[in-house]
């Protein structure tokens, strides 16, 4: 029921590293629920392990295409595809009836983020997990003031929610606080934080191609550890659901 550690990049391994530690705990298949998983990342690889996995998504052609690579990986059996979005989460879902949720890169998108993470967690059976990724604002900061956007940046410091301005394609962005308080008001214990993406995206491309190995060592060791995970492109939160 584990998943390969070959899936991993430099860019996801964090993610898998504790998502692995979490499933290796499990005695049987889990049934997970991936809210925006798109073309099956997360899904197919879940699924390969032994696990049933339902993708929600609003994109049909990103269901079709998850729906092809699970054919193609001899899945398509373990792998549901649901059209719709988070926000309609729980008119999509039994409450209760999931062992562990991804939301991956979607509460920076939605029109109500806390409806968003409730509708997860009434998903989850009790001790089930989420793992939830979400945009660092200190990272945006820092990679618009390195470009030379200061306004941009300033914007970003001193938007409530963390949004450079009205073109920006994030609604929002998150720091280790914020996302922490959003999970937990909404009945979920964050359990771990760790930061993705700390130096992947600080590095020519050229590194990641010839030192793929070393940079996702780098990653890892990084991962748990401030200040660097406060600076991380996003930050993968752990969350459990207690009650």
């Amino acid at each position: 029921m584990g998943v390969e550690s070959s899936v991993a990049s430099p860019r996801t391994a964090v993610v898998w590293q504790v998502l692995r530690r979490e499933i290796a705990g499990a005695d049987h298949p889990l049934t997970a629920l991936d809210v925006g998983g798109g073309t099956g990342g997360f899904a197919v690889p879940l699924a390969r392990a032994g696990h049933a996995v339902t993708v929600v998504d609003p994109s049909p052609d990103a269901l079709a295409a998850l729906t092809r690579r699970a054919a193609e990986a001899g899945v398509a059996d373990r792998i549901t595809a649901v059209q719709g979005d988070g926000d309609g989460l729980a008119d999509l879902v039994q409450p209760g009836s999931v062992d562990l949720v991804l939301c991956h890169s979607l509460l920076e998108v939605v029109d109500d983020p806390h409806k968003v993470v409730t509708a997860l967690a009434t998903t989850l059976r009790p001790g089930g997990v989420a793992s939830v990724v979400v945009a660092n604002r200190a990272a945006a900061v820092l990679a618009k003031a390195i470009g030379g956007h200061l306004a941009a940046a300033a914007l970003l410091v001193a938007s409530p929610d963390g949004r450079a301005d009205a073109r920006d394609r994030l609604s929002r962005r998150y720091d280790v606080d914020t996302a922490t308080a959003l999970l937990s008001g909404c009945g979920l214990a964050v359990e771990q934080i760790h930061g993705v993406r700390i130096i992947t995206d600080l590095v020519p491309g050229s590194v990641a191609e010839s030192e793929p190995e070393a940079l996702q060592a780098f990653e890892l060791a990084l991962a748990g550890t401030s200040p660097y995970r406060d600076i991380a492109t996003q930050l993968h939160l752990l969350a459990r659901r207690t009650g």
